[in-house]
């Protein structure tokens, strides 16, 4: 008897010691998340936040073409764990640094692969690894991510492409407008690009992205309806291109191959990022993105020179009052550079039409632009010039034109057109990043998908499209509802990076007064809203996007935006609801400012200014919606407070409109 009840003491130590084998757990520093990892049969995760169920089993797997399938019966051989607490230099993002903390939880399995797991206090991610040396073809990797019930999406789908035909639909520009719907009401004929929220209920929200997406495909997510999950979709690697597109700029998939990715030595993956909040400022404010990325790649940034950008192609090149005719020219672009070097403005981009039309060509300057003098007369006025270029021009000559260029004295590229993120293409982010390092040139990547990183490892790439930005205000119907977006990517895209949003406009529509126009584009919701906008969303390297001639009838704005740093020491959001409104402050030295926005409901907020140094005097210059902006969007006022630590501030926006202020510490009135 005694024998037998040892061994049956022995039997269940024993599939103690396997379930907990095959079960792991991991948790957030603070912990409010909880990670479990099952590596018993298909390797999965589930997650809770504060008790509250957010992801069900969701499995995670990845197949090679020797036969292999990662996360398939895995068998571990040892788990590693550690903390991290310190802090990640971000010079040229939302603060100086950027607090990381985390505990990470390490599988290594048979067939030389393993799965990290991390937990922040704001969410989790993983990632797999490779040990493998010889080359081989990523066929699939299995990406899940399912919901306890049915949960409420808010999503960008592609634009492009037929229903169903996903291979139709990997070329796209990753710009779109989100639609809210329960999870079971997804089109799971359409593809979703990243980044997309999971409104988990009770407060909870679920921010699904990726980062560290270097050299491989990116991620799109598909409904399944009715199993309440979204899963994972990749576009497999070109096999055949052809050069085509807009104006002959860009490089077709006609063929693709069977595998999504090409692996020739050991590596990690992309990082499969869940942001997890209880509270939507938490989300507007979440910095995981960047601090998954690959570290800064560059020993000497201190080249790199962020500012503000006199833009002319939103504006279509219509100035007024001058004694030629506008244009792609000299004349023209001579003066957005007066225009800019008067108002402290860095940069003036030659946007597409400076180089000889559908030739792909770089080297082929038009006949209209000396490009010699341009570079010159810029340089004399203080203001440095970026080249528009689009992908394939740049592409196929591309350490030629960053050489060329940089030895003129061009201080960067405005890449676009590149509307694909397979391996190739995201190779490519990543090569012309590093070429443009090495010529110390600037590149803002038009045309592309989210940043997932890539800022952090390449600083040089100051900002990124991949936005439903301003620019669609010169041709979308009045049906597009630019205003209930605007309060939607600070908590999805803006989640990933800076945004080439190229904000600005002085033409502002109150509702109903919208219409498109190309030649003189306005913006919908008020003046105060476009202010706002510099604060609210970041972006490195900012745009103005409308004309000259208009700022200058508008000298009061143009002078608070020209004074707006676009790098900060600090940022805080102060007040927000996904889709409602949003309140932020950001400090650069001693002076903060604040923007706020809001939907198409008018709205009255009290601002908390605890955030101020306590015991000073704070100057405070404020624009706000002025009381008819309901019906002029132009319509505001500019006033000078004074304000302190212990108070709070009270401002009262417009339907559509926003607020804005500039707040000088230890200044009186």
């Amino acid at each position: 008897m005694k024998r037998i009840c040892m061994w049956m003491m022995l039997c269940g130590l024993l599939v103690c010691a396997v379930q907990a084998r095959e079960k792991q757990r991991l948790t957030s520093p603070d912990g409010r998340l909880d990670i479990t990892v099952d590596c018993a049969g298909q390797l999965s995760y589930q997650v809770a936040w504060n008790g509250k169920q957010v992801l069900t089993p969701s499995s995670l797997a990845m197949t090679t073409d020797d036969g292999k399938v990662w996360g398939q019966n895995p068998s571990l051989k040892r788990a590693e764990r550690r903390s991290v607490k310190g802090s990640v230099p971000s010079p040229f993002y939302r603060a100086l640094a950027l607090e990381e903390c985390y505990n990470a939880l390490t599988l290594h399995f048979k067939g030389g692969y393993s799965v990290e797991f991390r937990a922040y206090n704001d969410g989790v991610a993983y990632r797999f690894a490779s040990t493998e040396k010889k080359p081989y073809h990523v066929l699939e990797e299995r990406v899940e991510y399912r919901f306890p019930g049915d949960r409420t999406a808010s999503v960008p789908y592609v634009k492009v492409g037929k229903d169903g035909d996903f291979g139709s639909q990997f070329f796209n520009s990753f710009e779109n407008e989100y639609v809210t719907a329960p999870l079971s009401a997804l089109n799971a004929q359409r593809l979703m690009f990243l980044p997309l929220v999971v409104d988990a209920g009770e407060g909870v929200k679920v921010c699904l992205t990726e980062s560290h997406l270097e050299d491989y495909p990116g991620l799109y997510l598909k409904a399944e309806p009715d199993a309440h999950a979204l899963s994972g979709v990749f576009a497999p690697y070109p096999k055949q291109l052809k050069q085509g597109g807009h104006n002959n700029l860009q490089q077709l998939v006609t063929e693709r191959e069977s595998y999504i990715a090409r692996v020739d030595a050991p590596r990690s993956f992309p990082w499969r990022i869940a942001v997890i909040t209880g509270d939507d400022r938490d989300l507007a404010a979440s910095s995981l993105s960047y601090l998954l990325a690959a570290p800064c790649r560059l020993e000497d940034i201190s080249w790199i020179k962020p500012g503000k950008v006199a833009w002319e192609w939103w504006n279509d090149w219509n100035l007024e009052g001058v004694d030629f005719r506008t244009g792609v020219n000299n004349a023209t672009y001579k003066a957005y550079i007066d225009f800019a070097s008067a108002n402290g403005i860095e940069y003036v981009i030659l946007d597409e039409g400076w180089a000889v039309n559908k030739k792909a060509d770089l080297m082929q300057v038009v006949d209209e632009i000396d490009l010699k003098e341009l570079l010159a007369y810029a340089d004399s006025c203080g203001v440095g010039i970026i080249l528009w270029a689009g992908y394939h021009a740049f592409n196929r000559d591309m350490e030629q034109v960053c050489r060329h260029y940089a030895a003129m004295g061009v201080k960067g590229f405005k890449v676009d057109f590149m509307d694909r993120d397979d391996q190739q293409m995201t190779a490519f982010n990543y090569r012309a990043a590093a070429m443009c390092a090495k010529y110390k040139l600037l590149l803002d990547l038009h045309g592309t998908h989210k940043p997932a990183g890539l800022n952090r490892t390449y600083p040089n790439v100051l900002n990124f499209e991949g936005v439903n930005g301003l620019e669609q205000m010169k041709w979308s119907p009045a049906s597009l509802d630019q205003v209930k977006y605007d309060v939607m990517i600070p908590f999805i895209r803006q989640v990933a990076g800076p945004m080439d949003y190229t904000q600005g406009a002085m033409r502002n529509a109150a509702r109903g007064s919208y219409s498109p126009c190309n030649s003189e584009p306005m913006s919908q919701g008020t003046r105060c809203r476009q202010l706002a906008l510099y604060v609210v969303l970041e972006s490195p390297l900012n745009m103005l996007c409308d004309a000259p001639s208009n700022y200058q009838r508008e000298q009061e704005c143009t002078e608070f935006i020209a004074a707006i740093p676009t790098v900060w020491d600090e940022t805080r959001v102060l007040a927000a609801e996904m889709g409602k409104y949003i309140v932020t402050a950001r400090r650069k030295g001693d002076v903060w400012y604040i923007g706020g926005i809001t939907d198409w409901e008018s709205r009255k907020l009290e601002i908390d200014l605890g955030f101020l140094p306590a015991g000073k005097a704070c100057r405070a210059e404020l624009f706000t919606d002025g009381v008819n902006a309901h019906r002029k969007g132009t319509d505001y006022r500019k006033s000078i407070q004074s304000l302190s630590a212990d108070g709070r501030l009270t401002v009262e926006l417009q339907p559509g409109g926003g607020f804005a202020a500039k707040i000088q510490t230890g200044a009186a009135d």
